[in-house]
């Protein structure tokens, strides 16, 4: 490394990655339900601050409860309809949609739940390491879960 911070080799090989959607790597800790597959962490280019892939949930399926320790996850909803559970007991819900953003924060019980019947549920998932941590619990959960609408401070009125 110079004294400017610049690689020896110039950031040729030590730059900017493309991970090909076609290469990603399914060995990646699982939860029962979902399949992950990661494109970006540190054991594939280094990644020191976050681990990135997909997510697929098929038709009418869900995952096991599980957390992600001290890791910040985000979840962006490509394609299907996702309905998030968490809670001590799994007892409060919310959906999203396409174009639709989830933010999970550290060490929460979850579950990933498809919510239709009929099409596979696909997203993109970010989180705050370059490690994959996963947690799967056994939780007995509330039913029904209580609906939670989120609106954010800035948008308030």
């Amino acid at each position: 490394m110079s004294e400017e911070g610049i690689p020896a080799d110039g950031w040729e090989a030590t730059g900017v990655r493309v991970v090909r959607g076609d290469a990603l790597d399914v060995n990646t800790p699982q939860t029962p339900g979902m399949n992950r597959a990661a494109a970006i962490d540190f054991a594939r280019i280094g990644a020191r601050r976050l681990w990135a892939g997909t997510v697929h949930i098929h038709a009418g399926a869900g995952t096991g409860a599980h957390h992600h320790g001290p890791l910040e996850s985000v979840i962006y909803v490509v394609r299907g309809r996702a309905r998030m559970r968490w809670g001590e007991r799994l007892e409060f819900t919310a959906e999203a949609g396409p174009g639709d953003f989830i933010y999970v924060p550290p060490f929460v019980p979850h579950q990933e739940i498809n919510a239709s019947s009929e099409d596979t549920l696909e997203c993109v998932l970010v989180r705050s390491d370059g490690e994959a941590v996963v947690v799967n619990l056994d939780i007995e959960p509330v039913e029904p879960p209580r609906e939670v609408r989120w609106i954010d401070p800035i948008h308030r009125d």
